[in-house]
């Protein structure tokens, strides 16, 4: 049986996750530009309870722990997410697949988006989850670092395959093997988050940008170059275009990446180091090529004619945000039936249209392009089979890697 790891965080895991709440993945737009989902900062209380030392663990069993499931005599559910991260109708008020699921089903879905950051919300329902209680919860949607920590910790339950036919058949080849949850025993990718190579044509005038090397070496480029102040998504795309697997890459890989990205640091080629408010300066051409999320692109190729961009050679990386079933969640067959409900190709359509991240669903297209053609054809909203060969996912790491590799990443980035 595996032991309880106290959370306490490091000083440099501490300043990361600041970072990421100012402007990082953490304040991605989920619909407009103009939002940043984590209000600005952590609550003191959430750093506090995160920083100190561990809660015990009540004990862990295989695939977590079961309450008796009144799925069959509650017809509802309670479902945690990210803000503006679902359909909502022109009123602002309903959500049009949520009363689909309803009115088919039967079973009222009880829809709070009171995720605004992963550590904040991880920091809220921790304590009930280490005693053993329920958290109030049935479905919660965690990115994929943090649903590997619950999963390994025991606090969210076993999948029953039973419930999920539509999703174990049309889950995406490129989201069904984690690392984290091989098989996807205990999770189901809500939406994928892309990592590419961003570019305002006008602002290059004719430079050629294909590869993160091109950001790096292209002189001509100096001082016109950003990077994400996200430690995954910008080392992973720089360990791609080294020839390493970020799945696989080892101490002195990581270590070779970071003296790189340094060396275009001193020469003055990297502007800086963003979150996402890297967006307003490539609109602009303050910035001529930098390395972007997906769904920031797809929002200002909309709005700006010159903004487009590239997948390298080398791949891209791809990070989940997932569905998962806490212990002790009281209507679990309920949640796992809404699951299965979203991988339905329409419903998943529907979903895509508007939030605009990767869809994990297969078959998705024909049904989107019916509500927007460009979004079915926009291959960082429903990648074909070459976007999906290339897309990489960053390994898990142990407490000790993760600390040691964002101190490195701090000082090289001047956080």
């Amino acid at each position: 049986m595996e032991q309880y790891e106290p959370e306490r965080l490091s000083p440099v895991q501490l300043a990361a996750m600041r970072r990421s709440l100012r402007n990082g993945r953490a304040a991605l737009t989920r619909r407009s530009l103009l939002r940043a989902s984590a209000g600005g900062a952590l609550a003191v209380g959430g750093l506090g309870a995160l920083s100190g030392c561990g809660i015990p663990a009540a004990g862990r069993t295989q695939g977590g722990t079961s309450a008796q499931d009144h799925s069959a005599t509650e017809k509802t559910l309670n479902f945690s997410n990210w803000t503006e991260y679902i359909d909502l109708d022109d009123s602002g008020k309903h959500h049009p697949t949520l009363e689909t699921f309803r009115k088919r089903t039967g079973i009222s879905v009880k829809y709070t988006e009171d995720i605004n950051d992963n550590n904040e919300f991880f920091a809220k329902i921790k304590p009930q989850l280490a005693a053993g209680q329920p958290t109030g919860r049935d479905l919660i949607v965690l990115t994929d670092w943090l649903a590997a920590r619950v999963i390994r910790l025991g606090w969210v339950q076993k999948l029953d395959p039973s419930n999920l036919p539509h999703a174990y058949t049309n889950l995406s080849p490129q989201f069904r093997n984690p690392d984290w949850d091989p098989g996807r025993a205990y999770s189901y990718a809500w939406q994928g988050i892309p990592t590419v190579i961003a570019f305002n044509k006008k602002a290059l005038d004719g430079i050629e940008v294909k590869s993160v090397s091109d950001l790096l070496d292209n002189p001509k480029l100096k001082g016109r170059v950003s990077f994400l102040s996200e430690m995954r998504d910008t080392m992973g795309m720089t360990l791609l275009d080294m020839g390493k697997d970020p799945a696989k890459f080892t101490d002195d890989d990581y270590d070779a990446a970071i003296a790189r990205l340094q060396k275009a640091v001193d020469k003055g080629q990297i502007r800086r180091f963003t979150g996402n408010d890297y967006t307003s300066d490539l609109t602009k051409g303050d910035i001529a090529a930098c390395v972007a999320w997906a769904g920031d692109v797809v929002q200002l190729k909309n709005d700006s004619p010159d903004v487009d961009f590239v997948i390298p050679d080398s791949g891209y990386m791809t990070s989940t945000d997932n569905l998962l079933v806490p212990n002790k969640a009281r209507h679990k067959t309920n949640a796992e039936r809404l699951i299965d409900f979203y991988y339905e190709p329409e419903q998943a359509a529907e979903l895509a249209a508007y939030i605009n991240y990767a869809t994990p669903v297969e078959g998705v297209k024909p049904y989107l392009a019916k509500i927007d053609e460009d979004a079915a054809n926009n291959p960082l909203i429903v990648p074909d089979k070459d976007m999906q060969a290339r897309s990489h996912a960053f390994r898990s790491l142990s407490q000790k890697e993760e600390t040691a590799y964002e101190e490195k990443f701090a000082k090289l980035t001047g956080a």
